[in-house]
């Protein structure tokens, strides 16, 4: 076997054989297959797609490349939700105590930041003290004890998934539907959830720009998922507007404690009550009640005490940003359009995201939207706030914003996406 050979199969528009797949993945783990010659790969990939079979065995074959964990020794059962990014996506951080609160177990391991999108762990991390990395032992302790866990995923599960993840970043290749699809699943299947809610963002500020691409890439997911024993459904949920008001790691942390503690943006409270009832049922707990235990203070129980497990204060004050820019708005009317990806942009700009993954990020910049689509503005208003440590930063952040609302004369008619578009099983 060669990498040559291989790159040809796909590059000619062949189906590769499993024992291409096996091969290639595992020489590619250890080096012997060099990045350029899978940035190839990956290209033909994007270009020539991949069927059913060969997407099923490249998830395996990432999978065999590292650990698998197992949760059987837990009273509870075991509940994961996946969101495949946006702008605002806070979602995780109320989720996972509530969910846990109606009485699953939520093992929820996720990643940071790239770009326009925020990461779960660059949010955590603004909590004094709070860690991401724990041992396996760790994991489980905390989710016994509390019944979720937030973490980053250890060196030892899909590394060939981390390898190659880190490469399509930086040849052109992370919308490759295949790629994208095998990435996530291997991950989550490693894990050893018994129960998997994907939630496929759709719109400017999600991967999938267009709900056709959105639905292939969750029926793939959930063929994945179901054919290696995992109950898993996806929802496809809009992401053509930021979720909630707040787009930045400490904005959107205080965000999720809002919603913990009974308010919060009424789009976030309702995306995260619709992924709570999936993650409820396909883990047998059909009868729990999540908008109760958002209201009576059980999920917030939760939350602290996963926050303390992590080593976080859950009492502490938030980082602030030192800096801050009002955009008001130019003209009295309806606003009409809110870019997600436009406010993403300057979210990243400003400091909360990162181009590299080795770039440190702000924990008090962002974007505070005043305004979403359907609002009455009048000229001069605040539309949105921009934070940042770094003044400097500004004019950068603000050459992402001229096209990124429209505002229709007063009177326009207007009516919202829904969050949840639709549901594939």
């Amino acid at each position: 076997m060669d990498a040559i050979s291989v790159i040809r199969t796909k590059r000619d528009r062949g189906e590769l054989t499993p024992e291409q797949i096996d091969w290639v993945i595992d020489a590619y783990t250890r080096g012997e297959v060099a990045d350029e010659q899978m940035s190839a790969l990956a290209m033909a990939i994007l270009l020539n797609g991949m069927n059913r079979t060969e997407i099923a065995r490249w998830t395996a074959a990432m999978i065999a490349s590292g650990e698998r964990m197992n949760f059987d020794t837990l009273s509870r059962p075991t509940t994961d939700k996946h969101s495949t990014g946006g702008v605002g996506d806070k979602i995780t951080l109320p989720l996972a105590p509530l969910v846990a609160a109606c009485g699953a177990a939520v093992p929820q391991l996720s990643g940071r930041g790239l770009g326009h999108t925020g990461g779960t762990l660059d949010k955590l991390e603004s909590i004094p003290g709070w860690r991401a990395h724990l041992s396996n032992e760790e994991m489980l302790n905390v989710l016994d004890t509390t019944g979720a866990v937030i973490c980053a995923a250890g060196d030892g599960l899909a590394p060939a998934d981390k390898k190659l993840y880190a490469l399509r970043d930086v040849t052109g290749t992370v919308e490759a539907i295949p790629l994208i699809a095998s990435s996530i699943m291997s991950k989550k299947i490693a894990e050893g959830t018994g129960a998997l809610v994907l939630d496929v963002k759709v719109g400017s500020g999600a991967f999938m720009k267009t709900i056709e691409d959105a639905r292939e890439l969750a029926s793939t997911m959930v063929a994945l998922g179901t054919d290696s024993g995992v109950r898993t459904v996806a929802l496809l949920t809009d992401m053509s507007t930021p979720l909630g008001l707040t787009a930045g790691n400490a904005l959107e942390v205080r965000e999720s404690v809002e919603v913990l503690a009974g308010g919060g943006p009424q789009d976030v409270v309702d995306l995260t009550l619709a992924l709570a009832r999936e993650m409820l049922d396909a883990a047998g707990l059909k009868d729990a009640d999540p908008e109760k235990a958002l209201s009576d203070g059980s999920a917030m129980d939760v939350w602290r005490r996963m926050i303390s497990a992590q080593g976080g204060d859950p009492d502490a004050t938030l980082p602030t940003a030192r800096e801050q820019h009002v955009v008001t708005a130019p003209a009295s009317g309806v606003l009409t359009r809110l870019d997600a990806y436009d406010v993403g942009v300057a979210a990243w700009r400003l400091g909360a995201g990162r181009a590299r993954k080795e770039d440190p990020v702000q924990a008090g910049a962002g974007v505070e939207l005043h305004a979403k689509p359907g609002d009455t503005v009048t000229e001069g208003q605040p539309l949105m706030t921009l934070h940042t440590d770094t003044p400097e930063k500004f004019d950068y952040a603000l050459k992402a914003l001229p096209d990124a609302y429209d505002i229709a004369p007063a009177g326009t008619s207007f009516a919202p996406l829904p969050v949840v578009r639709e549901r594939i099983a």
